[in-house]
């Protein structure tokens, strides 16, 4: 811990990395950064650990910092009798997870601001969320919280020692239940009735006040119904009906807000996150709700894209609206009267997994919706996270000193093999198959790790979940990293890929399939694995010139007039672009789609992904190759003809 010149320990967080630490800054909390210093101050002074968890959009962790942080006289009283450390949850979300579960030995309403109390070996044995700076509603104020605290820790420090070792060997435990078998269609029909019976048929979406946008859910609804249930299809376009129609999302702007406070969508929390605006625009896109995609990507590509094309992880729900600061003011504007306002504060921090979400729905949207502009951005987007090794988090050019985690490894190895599809560039799908691999290489007690371990904090203090199976707004590591093992197994053909996406899912099955209404992410990855392996590759050739890519000899060989010649091209034109056209449109669970060049499907065969080996054109022509389970039909080279082969 610094002290200044007159003894007094200081704030410690004007230099970090996360904006939501630097905004605590100016507290008289003598917070510290996640690290072993804290700890290992709390072990010489002998004084129990307060870690205060909470991110830059949280409205109440701000209350918290104004209301009760900003006192000098508590704050005075903590310095002298705790080690305070502040976390931002984004930048550290294994500590998060971690400190999460245990919480829950001591409270259900979970969330945020994370008030946990520690031993110096980071063992909780208290916890809670905001606190008060008096009593109020039932709950105990802050000062009341640490005075019994510091009581227990003092009188009872054997108990509380004891208590604490009993939740930590909770948590090593987590994880190590036997594996469970995958879902079949019957369990996936069970688990959609089971969804339905959670709609809320009044308002839409799930479950009653507050009401969450739960974005993997609708996107397991959507892989159910591309495989051909019709009731799941219906749930999720229902919810995403009512959504589009409610306050939730921004009318001006485009962007969906974080969660509404009332059941019928009124009163939403006004953060806006990358998180949910990615999930969403890749379901609107699935749905063709162009108008609700164009607004989404509006927002991602005008709010949330930095100038070097990184995405920022969030905007805030508070600004100053004519130099009064709300929560929400800025958003009850129109266009107008918003440009002459400062718009809400971004979180700049560049999340890699998060970016991996939103440069593939860009991708993925992109093709879908006909939007060459997004498919540019995703891609620049990706090129940010083309070399070196992967990171969790920068400010600009500042790395965050935390490491890595399995969620950043697969959102981006799935965001980049996205951006490989819709450009038909090799170069991401070889960086994405090293970095999966990479994770897969780094596997301890399931299929996918992180290269270098877990927190070095968390695991010296014996902390680290072995397996961290929350799913909550967005997916889960193994979920993301399973995502893209089934499309790498899709395009290269390696057994390897599917294997290991199989025995993750099945380390998440008995949750899953117990709580579908938090795995919807898991039983998406599920889903695809029990539909099978289905590709359809289409192969151009744009380099060409058009009456080569049509099969026509030029005019000079033909007896027709030019004319004709024209119109036999414009018609050959026509064909190849209802064939791509129609092979865009597939979105089956299980399925990958990929259009390409004639060039670029020989750099994907050269660079060792089997699909594409022996992909050219039929004579000259666009042609389509449609396989199943890796055994592929002849090429065919109309709309029509690939229409009569899906159909068999």
């Amino acid at each position: 811990m610094k002290r200044c010149k007159h003894g007094e320990m200081r704030n410690e967080l004007a230099d970090a990395v996360s904006p939501y630490l630097r905004s605590h800054a100016a507290n008289p909390v003598a917070w510290q950064q996640w690290g072993p210093e804290p700890f290992a101050e709390a072990a010489r002074r002998q004084v129990p650990v307060l870690i205060s968890i909470g991110y830059s959009t949280c409205h109440w962790c701000h209350v918290m910092a104004r209301e009760t942080f900003s006192d000098p006289e508590l704050a005075a009283h903590l310095n002298e009798r705790f080690v305070s450390i502040k976390v931002d949850r984004e930048e550290y979300p294994d500590v998060d997870s971690t400190y999460l579960a245990s919480a829950g030995a001591f409270t259900e309403q979970l969330g945020w601001p994370l008030t946990v109390f520690a031993t110096p070996a980071g063992r909780t044995f208290y916890a809670g969320t905001y606190f008060p700076p008096v009593p109020t509603s039932g709950l105990p104020s802050f000062r009341q919280v640490l005075d019994a605290v510091e009581d227990a820790w003092v009188q009872r420090r054997d108990e509380v020692e004891d208590n604490a070792a009993q939740i930590a060997g909770a948590l090593a435990a987590q994880g190590s239940g036997k594996p469970g078998v995958l879902p079949s269609a019957p369990d996936f029909a069970a688990i959609v009735s089971e969804l339905r019976g959670y709609e809320d048929v009044e308002f839409g979406g799930f479950g009653n006040a507050p009401k969450f946008p739960v974005a993997t859910v609708i996107g397991l609804l959507l892989q159910r119904g591309s495989v051909g249930d019709l009731d799941a299809e219906a749930l999720a376009r229902r919810t995403l009906d009512a959504m589009a129609a409610s306050e939730l999302r921004d009318p001006v702007e485009g962007g969906f807000f974080r969660y509404s406070v009332q059941r019928d969508w009124a009163e939403p929390h006004y953060e806006r996150m990358l998180y949910d605006n990615a999930l969403l625009l890749d379901a609107y896109a699935r749905v063709g709700r162009a108008d609700v995609a164009d607004g989404i990507a509006s927002f991602l590509l005008g709010v949330m894209r930095l100038p070097d094309g990184g995405f920022a992880s969030a905007q805030d729900s508070e600004s100053t609206v004519d130099g009064v600061r709300v929560e929400g003011g800025y958003y009850a504007l129109d266009a107008d009267h918003r440009s002459r306002q400062v718009p809400p504060a971004l979180d700049d921090k560049v999340l890699t997994g998060w970016n991996g979400l939103a440069i593939g729905a860009l991708a993925s949207a992109g093709v879908r919706l006909d939007r060459p502009a997004w498919i540019a951005a995703a891609a620049a987007g990706a090129d940010n996270f083309m070399e070196g090794p992967v990171i969790r988090a920068r400010i600009r050019e500042t790395i965050s000193a935390a490491r890595p985690t399995l969620e950043d490894y697969g959102m981006l190895a799935n965001g980049l093999l996205e951006v490989a599809l819709a450009t038909g560039e090799v170069r991401y799908s070889k960086r994405a198959r090293a970095i999966l691999s990479d994770s897969m290489a780094a596997a301890d007690t399931v299929a996918f790790g992180v290269p270098g371990g877990a927190d070095p904090v968390l695991a010296g203090h014996g902390l680290a979940l072995a397996v961290d199976p929350s799913e909550g707004a967005y997916p889960s590591g193994l979920s993301a990293a399973a995502t893209a093992a089934v499309n790498l197994h899709l395009m290269s053909g390696d057994p390897q890929f599917r294997d290991a996406a199989a025995s993750a899912m099945e380390v998440l099955a008995p949750l899953a399939v117990a709580r579908p209404i938090s795995f919807g992410s898991a039983l998406a990855v599920m889903s695809a694995l029990d539909a099978g392996a289905g590709q359809l590759v289409v192969v151009t050739d744009a380099s060409a010139p058009a009456t080569q890519q049509a099969g026509i000899a030029p005019a000079s060989q033909e007896a027709d007039s030019p004319a004709t010649a024209q119109a036999d091209v414009a018609s050959a034109i026509q064909r190849a672009d209802a064939l791509v056209a129609l092979a865009r449109s597939i979105q089956r669970s299980g399925s990958l789609v990929s259009v390409v060049t004639a060039g670029q499907a020989k750099a994907f065969a050269e660079a060792g992904f089997e699909l594409y080996v022996g992909r050219t054109l039929r004579d000259g022509q666009a042609s389509a190759y449609l396989c199943e389970n890796f055994v592929c039909r002849l090429p065919v080279t109309s709309a029509a003809d690939l229409r009569a082969a899906l159909e068999k």
